[in-house]
């Protein structure tokens, strides 16, 4: 492909500013068509990005001879279907994370993949983020030796519209619509990138349980896991404390040292051995999904490779369901 013509199918919150303005600002590729449910959402949508079409209906936007790749940007709960009607559309997807509600639906996605020939990308953009190249960098020199040890720590506080009296709790923690809670949300991007600079995780465990009673889905998850490399991880996720108990943490223990990171909201990468600590600052770019977006767009034109596929990004959801699923 020459020019790569993105059409996206949803309009929502995360299409705002950390993906829908990044398709036109990668060389070679744009934004050309949005579609939402709603006529006077999409409508608005592509009348504040630029975007020169906008449809209601789905097969509309898929079949648009104009497109030839598609972004799903909705809900896990339709990321089968929608992928499977655009890759046997001969179009290229990119969809989000989770990638799907579970491991069985990731695996029938990637069977359409396979069949058809069309591939299938999945936003965890940390794989190409400054950030988190750094710390893949920092791994690999061995500055703290050979890893023995990973710790995740997601303690947050509730979002306001999941307490009192008026709640109504978001689709995240809707199990029919997300296929869990916040834990599948957040840790599908750790799990997929501890994959990518650890290698594979051959063993998963954990209790997961709803012990606030704010909505359906489980508030609380521990786990531990094991690495194929004999690299060993433990992580725990709450989603149900007071503000002031707010963390995300996580480290790489090694031989001669630790790494302390931020897997959301912080940007600074702390490195500790026995010559000294040393801190590196790296902001987010202002769209996060652009540097995947680069490689998907040079792998669609033969120019290089995203490191993103529907068969990495399986990986995650077959993780969380091993741990979840006990």
């Amino acid at each position: 492909m020459e020019q790569i013509k993105w059409g996206m199918i949803g309009c929502g919150n995360v299409t705002e500013k950390k993906s829908g303005p990044a398709f036109s600002k990668v060389p070679n590729s744009s934004l050309v068509a949005v579609m939402g449910r709603s006529a006077e959402k999409a409508a608005d949508y592509a009348q504040r990005h630029g975007v020169s079409k906008w449809y209601t209906n789905v097969d509309e936007l898929i079949n648009d001879p104009e497109v030839n790749a598609i972004y799903i940007a909705t809900p896990p709960d339709v990321h089968l279907d929608y992928a499977t009607r655009a890759m046997k559309a001969g179009k290229a997807v990119y969809v989000e994370k989770p990638m799907a509600r579970n491991a069985a639906e990731c695996e029938a996605m990637n069977q359409v993949s396979r069949e058809t020939g069309v591939p299938l990308f999945v936003a965890y953009y940390r794989r190409t983020l400054p950030y988190f190249v750094k710390l893949k960098e920092l791994i690999d020199q061995k500055v703290i030796g050979d890893i023995r040890l990973v710790t995740v720590q997601i303690h947050y506080n509730p979002y306001a519209e999941e307490i009192g009296e008026d709640a109504r709790p978001r689709w995240r923690v809707d199990p029919a619509i997300s296929g869990g809670g916040h834990f599948h949300d957040l840790a599908s991007h750790q799990f997929d990138f501890l994959e990518y600079v650890l290698g594979p995780v051959k063993l998963a465990q954990g209790i997961s349980r709803n012990q606030a009673g704010l909505y359906e889905a489980d508030d609380i998850t521990v786990a531990n896991f094991e690495f194929e490399s004999g690299v060993l991880g433990t992580g725990s996720w709450c989603y149900t404390l007071n503000p002031e108990q707010r963390i995300d943490e996580s480290q790489l223990i090694g031989s001669k040292g630790k790494i302390t990171f931020s897997f959301f909201e912080r940007f600074t990468i702390k490195v500790e051995t026995a010559d000294g600590t040393d801190e590196y600052l790296i902001p987010y770019p202002e769209h996060v999904q652009q540097p995947l977006i680069e490689t998907i767009v040079q792998q669609l034109r033969g120019e290089g490779q995203c490191p993103s596929t529907g068969e990495t990004g399986a990986r995650a959801n077959a993780l969380m369901d091993q741990i979840t699923h006990q």
